[in-house]
């Protein structure tokens, strides 16, 4: 079920008055969905732009299609158009589904691992254009990994690894035992802080 607030509702409609196309609607999407790049998209839809196998949810006004096979990644999403502290305004999506679910407690270990790896991990490093990768998960809970682009070769890897990656892996995934860095820091191309230049 996806909830639309009355003051999303009002700010569609008007837009849509706008526009003034007959049976115009908003049609909501889910763009790269189990992904850590997932993202909801929104757009107005016009009755030619529908595939006709769309999810409808009447509105006050219009109506907002939801694309079927984003359904189910969109299901408990909540749309709103929420008055920030400096008065400006701003439409909002949360779609918790829309990323994927964290594996259960009856998923493996290397199901985990690479879940919080790709969803919580990642992102964080790619501020600083880096990422990692899992190189293996052993039976004793000693995970590999490898590190790349700006990572790779950064003086900060270290850091990096035992300060923020260990610890959250040590701290998200029980049955992680250690974290270690498989990486050949030399073949660093663009490292974040070279590491000859980190004291």
């Amino acid at each position: 079920m996806i909830q639309i607030s009355d003051r999303a509702q009002t700010h569609f409609r008007r837009l849509i008055e706008r526009e003034a196309v007959p049976g115009m609607g908003v049609r909501l999407s889910a763009v790269d969905p189990g992904t850590p790049r997932a993202d909801a998209r929104l757009e107005f839809a016009e009755p030619a732009d529908l595939a006709g196998d769309e999810w409808a949810v009447d509105c006050e006004g219009f109506t907002l299609y939801i694309h079927a096979a984003s359904v189910p990644w969109l299901d408990g999403a909540e749309i709103d158009f929420v008055t920030q502290a400096t008065g400006s305004q701003q439409l909002t999506i949360k779609a918790p589904k829309i990323k994927g679910e964290a594996p259960g407690e009856a998923a493996s270990l290397v199901e985990r691992v690479h879940w919080v790896v790709e969803n919580e991990i990642n992102p964080q490093l790619a501020s600083h254009g880096g990422r990692v990768a899992v190189q293996e998960v052993a039976a004793d809970g000693t995970v590999l990994l490898r590190f790349g682009g700006g990572c790779q070769g950064c003086g900060m890897a270290d850091v990096t690894l035992k300060q923020g990656i260990e610890k959250t892996l040590m701290g998200r995934v029980p049955g992680v035992t250690a974290v270690r860095d498989a990486t050949d820091h030399d073949r660093g191309a663009a490292p974040y802080i070279p590491r000859d230049s980190a004291a």
